[in-house]
């Protein structure tokens, strides 16, 4: 499984691994890259990154005795090549998980390793969307979500990308019985197993790989540019939708309208967003919600189509010329994921 999600992320044979949640696999890989820097004081993450990914990163800080600096994405190459030299490893999203904004991931990590920092990159949102070359840029450390662009169901299982030259040396914290070297040998001291294989942790979900597994068979033969040239041409069909039907509605395009900015999802603004999310759902149209008025549509190029894009941004213009989000219904926020 982990060699199958490796071939849609420019991985080698042997270097990635499924299982446990993104959550886990993060910290794990973060510990691991920040104890290959010692005499390094500084993690550098994003201060609009995924809440989990700062709080991991705070975390490791506090566990290892580092320091964590939020350094925006925009202003990350010239910090390290200001202080490159004291950042033991970075920790970024190549897509904004609120705006859909894409950042030159392969820049990055170039600049990253001229200092002698290492690389780990959240792609959760860029698995199965577009083409990532994790071996042919030099990235060290990755993981990322099933169950987004890979499909795999809700709760799908995780990966981890450990490149070959950093597994002899890869000591996480977690150490289950499953990356050990003998996993029935059942013996009280921990042994590493060879390889990535050492990365895994507990009792594998069966069931959930298997429906991830099922998931993947949707990219055999599939060659993701044109993955990519169809993200773009939807998501370029749907801010022209927005500019044409939701005009005077309330909407304003948070995206950036450049292809070579812009990842495989689109976010509007608008001032009732919970309660517009809710009503459009009720329409059919299931996006999501970013605190406080961003409204977020994921665009799968496998499955959609331009014609669900005018359809669901047709529904959105009805439902708000007519203010239906306005129905008490819709006004009571619950936990939206």
């Amino acid at each position: 499984m982990g060699d199958r999600i490796g071939r849609l992320v420019g991985a080698a044979p042997g270097q990635t691994v499924a299982g446990d949640s993104t959550s886990v696999q993060l910290f794990n890989a973060l510990c691991a890259a920040a104890r290959l820097r010692p005499g390094r004081p500084l993690l550098l993450t994003d201060p609009g990154h995924f809440p989990t990914d700062q709080h991991i990163a705070d975390s490791v800080a506090r566990l290892l005795g580092l320091r964590v600096e939020r350094v925006p994405p925009a202003e990350l190459e010239a910090f390290l090549r200001a202080r490159g030299d004291t950042v033991a490893v970075t920790s970024y999203s190549p897509v904004d998980y609120r705006t859909g904004e894409l950042y030159d991931m392969e820049a990055v990590t170039r600049t990253a390793r001229q200092a002698g920092a290492l690389t780990l990159w959240d792609l959760c949102h860029a698995a199965g969307a577009m083409p990532v070359q994790l071996d042919a840029w030099g990235v060290d450390f990755a993981v990322g979500c099933g169950y987004k662009f890979l499909s795999g169901g809700p709760g799908a299982p995780a990966f981890l990308y450990a490149a070959h030259r950093h597994q002899e040396s890869f000591d996480h914290p977690v150490t289950g019985w499953n990356g050990h070297a003998d996993p029935f040998g059942l013996d009280g001291s921990y042994t590493p197993a060879e390889g990535i294989a050492r990365a895994r942790i507990g009792t594998p979900p069966i069931l959930s790989l298997l429906a991830l597994e099922a998931a993947l068979t949707a990219f055999d033969g599939v060659d993701l540019d044109q993955v990519r040239a169809k993200s773009l041409s939807l998501t370029g069909f749907l801010l022209d939708c927005a500019d044409m039907l939701l005009d005077g509605l309330g909407f304003s395009v948070v995206t950036p309208r450049d292809p070579l900015r812009r990842g495989s999802q689109i976010v509007l603004r608008h001032p009732e967003a919970y309660a517009v999310t809710q009503a459009l759902a009720e329409r059919g149209v299931i996006g999501d919600m970013r605190a406080p008025d961003l409204i977020r549509f994921g665009i799968n190029a496998l499955y959609l189509t331009h014609h669900d894009i005018l359809a669901a941004l047709t529904r959105l213009r009805d439902l708000t010329a007519a203010q239906e989000h306005l129905h008490p219904r819709h006004r009571h926020r619950t936990t939206v994921t």
